[in-house]
């Protein structure tokens, strides 16, 4: 298993670098001037020289990226054109937004897509399954932008100063003021900066509640992250579910859960412990699939729900020409896919003893 892993991570590496290269490409064929884009009016000839010669534009392309390879091995991503702050500081800041919110999503997609398609598989041609099919083929056809407004306005103002009320923008209820998780964990150096870790688990809402049991601070975050969490986990919930459903019906006619019958097994037996596991291998694959369904749906979500995360972050910078906050952004997107990958072929193993990693 190690050595599989010290593989994947191995070959991953060109993977990285390819997207890299692309991307650098990509971003400055897109028509427009930097310049212009950042400064706006106040871009003279005089200022956007300056501007040039102090982002490194003046230089040849296949110059800056050599430039720009090199610091990226030494883990310098660079200094992004529009914010003046380091790539890497406006990571800490903004990715622990996307991934608290594509992590519900993807939970919240799981949780109930499986269940479904296993009940709709289980109880075929019945009305469940009927109504969940048509359920999943609506779910799938939903844009996601117009099911969070739909969201929004349903639970924000039609069933406001009830109950069921939930917040339509926002992580955390204003004037709310948590206590960051490396207070708690000891770093209070005053004048410096704590480690990018512990400010990144501080910045995931849920997260630093659990570690600071602050459990007002928990109720408070989940209940902002229902709506965008919904919206961006429906068209995946629709996915799974019928991933799920044609995958169990099809490992339910084999000839071993049969046997299994046979045998005098109960239902939940045959179906949980036996039917269950051998259909999740494309399942599993789908899920990981879906993680890019996530991360395009949070760009619009992000919008709507006003959550400054990656993907709003990332459309920004593109209309902005901000190069090196697209490249940064990118690759850390990228190398999430190529985790998430490896995540789901490790769970292969798990599932299908015939998988051995070698």
């Amino acid at each position: 298993m190690l050595k599989f892993v010290i593989r994947r991570l191995t070959f991953s590496i060109p993977v990285l670098l390819g997207i890299l290269i692309v991307t650098f490409t990509l971003a400055r064929a897109i028509p427009g001037d930097p310049c212009l884009a950042v400064l706006g009016e106040r871009a003279t000839p005089e200022i956007c020289e300056t501007f040039f010669r102090r982002n490194g534009l003046d230089q040849p392309a296949p110059i800056q990226l050599l430039i720009y390879m090199r610091n990226f091995a030494q883990g310098d991503l660079g200094e992004s054109m529009r914010f003046h702050r380091p790539v890497m500081e406006l990571l800490v800041e903004r990715l622990p937004t996307t991934v608290e919110l594509g992590a519900f999503a993807l939970l919240f997609a799981i949780s109930v897509g499986v269940p479904l398609g296993v009940l709709s598989a289980y109880r075929h041609k019945s009305a469940l399954d009927v109504g969940t099919m048509i359920g999943a083929n609506i779910g799938v056809s939903m844009p996601v932008f117009w099911l969070g407004l739909m969201l929004a306005y349903l639970f924000a103002v039609l069933l406001k100063d009830t109950p069921f009320a939930l917040p339509p923008s926002g992580r955390l209820t204003p004037g709310a003021n948590p206590d960051p998780f490396y207070i708690v964990a000891g770093w209070i150096a005053e004048g410096a900066e704590p480690p990018g870790l512990l400010r990144f688990i501080s910045r995931i809402n849920t997260l630093n509640a659990i570690l600071t049991l602050n459990w007002e601070l928990l109720i408070d975050a989940l209940r902002h992250l229902i709506l965008p969490a919904v919206a961006v986990g429906t068209i995946p919930l629709a996915i799974i579910a019928r991933m799920s459903r044609s995958s169990v019906l099809e490992v339910l006619n084999q000839d071993y859960v049969r046997t299994a019958r046979a045998k005098g097994l109960r239902e939940r037996e045959v179906v949980g412990k036996h039917a269950l596991k051998n259909a999740m291998l494309p399942v599993i694959t789908v899920i990981g699939l879906n993680f890019g369904l996530v991360i395009s749906g949070a760009v619009l979500t992000e919008t709507i729900f006003s959550l400054t995360g990656v993907g709003r972050t990332l459309v920004d910078s593109i209309t902005s020409r901000d190069y090196t906050l697209v490249q940064g952004f990118t690759v850390v997107i990228a190398a999430g896919f190529v985790l998430i990958n490896m995540v789901v072929d490790i769970l292969y193993g798990y599932l299908d003893p015939r998988i051995r990693f070698n």
